[in-house]
């Protein structure tokens, strides 16, 4: 893959996905995906109420975009998925943020794209439940 075409997307802006977006949007065209409205509009304050990434972080990474809009994924081709993935008073994990995450990057997919999930699964999660 060319690296001046990489085009990235990262699926949950949280713990983990704020700060990958962040130092991926240093060097590489990221868009920061989340459904949550209110925490995109933060993000796009350059505010981030989780304290994951400062304020000069965020200003600093001059080729991230944020979004609530999944068409604007559409031009991706490396996706990162990186929701929670909470569990019950039975400590079975709730896969419905994941499998949700998933079907929205299933509509964007295009042959040689590449998903990637950092997501805590059980093994065989994402062959299992998440690609079909």
């Amino acid at each position: 893959m060319n690296l001046k075409k990489l085009k990235l997307a990262v699926i949950g802006l949280g713990y983990v996905g704020l700060p990958l977006a962040v130092e991926f949007g240093k060097k590489f065209s990221t868009t920061g995906f989340d459904v949550n409205n209110n925490r995109v509009d933060e993000l796009k304050s350059g505010h981030d109420s989780t304290g994951e990434v400062s304020k000069r972080s965020l200003s600093s990474s001059l080729k991230l975009k944020f979004s609530s809009n999944s068409t604007d994924l559409s031009k991706s081709n490396i996706y990162i998925i990186a929701v929670p993935t909470p569990i019950d008073k039975k400590n079975n994990p709730d896969l419905s943020i994941l499998l949700s995450a998933s079907s929205i990057v299933a509509n964007y997919l295009n042959k040689g794209d590449i998903v990637i999930y950092e997501s805590t699964v059980y093994p065989g999660c994402t062959e299992e439940e998440c690609v079909p």
